[in-house]
């Protein structure tokens, strides 16, 4: 009866705590896709906080097996979250949504019919190493893009959360495989769900550490003005390297090699990546190395698109040569930038001239 009733509060405490976090985020950020991403993780995990049971051994009620599909298409969601988190740039199709309708659906029809028909092993083995491929590529985005963000107590926080619901995830996952078809007890119940609550919380906690407008900026970042000011005695230092950066973004234009990091341009500078990162965020103002980047990118490309002697160059070519390597994100940035499409800018400096 203890355990009964310590695995029903653990359970009730990750609903409350998950929904408290739902509502947070869709009253302050409803137009962030990252933070709607988040609503939708959240109000999923508490589905599977209250449905999630490690013991698989017989047929799941009907009633049961909707809740379960949803407790599994909530790993989709979690590989969204990341990578809209990560990527700024990341936009939702109708390919994202056909994929966690086909998990969903097999989640579904593992509970109430290949379960059923004696193959309770392979179906909980399918289901978790789907959510194990899932968790898998949501690290990978995590691992490919968090170097670009500069502000440090965000990277943390932003890695803190995937890592954290990675790390559950697949153990979780894992877990059931191992035991799949045979009684695992109410004792093992009671520590995986409290194991949810602390994951939850923890993940709270961390989230209230970072101001909401940085960890689900609601726009894509402005490109800072370049604006340099006399230096003091102790930010000689400082600026000599600001200097030397400027010369390697605007002399040799550094920003055209394909898949340059802000690990390359460190050791071009000769200092340590931390040093180089704090610098471009606290004395140049920007919070991510990509619009950094994109910043000298775009201004390269205004400046061909308003020279009239490259009036028939394609835009294309422009993007790339610049340093884009296509043109959809090209045309992303340059508007957010600028406010008009780069066809639209080279027609307005045409009409001007």
């Amino acid at each position: 009866m203890l355990l009964t009733n310590l695995d029903l509060a653990f359970r009730a405490a990750s609903v409350t705590l998950l929904l408290l976090l739902a509502v947070s985020l869709l009253t302050d950020f409803r137009n962030v896709l990252a933070a709607r991403l988040g609503v939708a993780f959240a109000l999923g995990t508490a589905v599977h906080a209250a449905s999630y049971s490690l013991d698989v051994t017989s047929r799941v009620p009907l009633w049961h097996a909707p809740l379960i599909a949803l407790s599994t298409g909530d790993i989709v969601v979690f590989w969204l979250f990341t990578r809209a988190l990560f990527d700024d740039e990341f936009r939702l199709r109708w390919r994202h949504g056909l994929i966690w309708a086909l998990v969903t659906a097999y989640s579904f029809a593992g509970c109430v019919w290949i379960a059923p028909s004696g193959h309770v092993r392979f179906s909980v083995t399918l289901v978790n190493l789907i959510v194990l491929g899932f968790i898998a590529l949501a690290v990978w985005q995590m691992i490919a893009s968090w170097p670009a963000d500069l502000v440090e107590r965000r990277r943390r926080v932003r890695v803190f959360i995937v890592c954290a619901i990675a790390l559950y995830g697949g153990l979780n996952a894992i877990l059931q495989i191992a035991v799949a078809g045979y009684h695992v007890g109410n004792v093992a119940e009671t520590v995986n769900a409290g194991a949810l609550t602390c994951t939850v919380a923890a993940i709270v906690y961390a989230m209230m550490r970072v101001e909401g407008a940085d960890l689900f900026p609601a726009a894509v970042e402005p490109a800072p003005p370049l604006v340099f000011s006399q230096p003091a005695g102790d930010d000689v230092p400082d600026q000599k390297l600001i200097d030397a950066l400027m010369r390697l973004m605007g002399d040799e234009r550094i920003y055209r090699q394909e898949n340059i990091t802000i690990g390359v341009l460190a050791t071009r500078l000769k200092i340590p990546e931390y040093r180089l990162r704090r610098l471009i965020n606290q004395r140049l103002g920007y919070r991510n190395f990509n619009v950094f980047l994109n910043n000298h990118r775009i201004e390269e490309a205004k400046a061909a698109l308003a020279d009239p002697a490259q009036a028939e160059v394609p835009v294309i070519t422009i993007a790339m040569d610049a340093g884009f390597q296509s043109l959809g994100p090209f045309n992303r940035a340059f508007k957010a930038v600028t406010g008009v499409t780069p066809t639209e800018y080279r027609r307005l400096k045409v009409d001007a001239v």
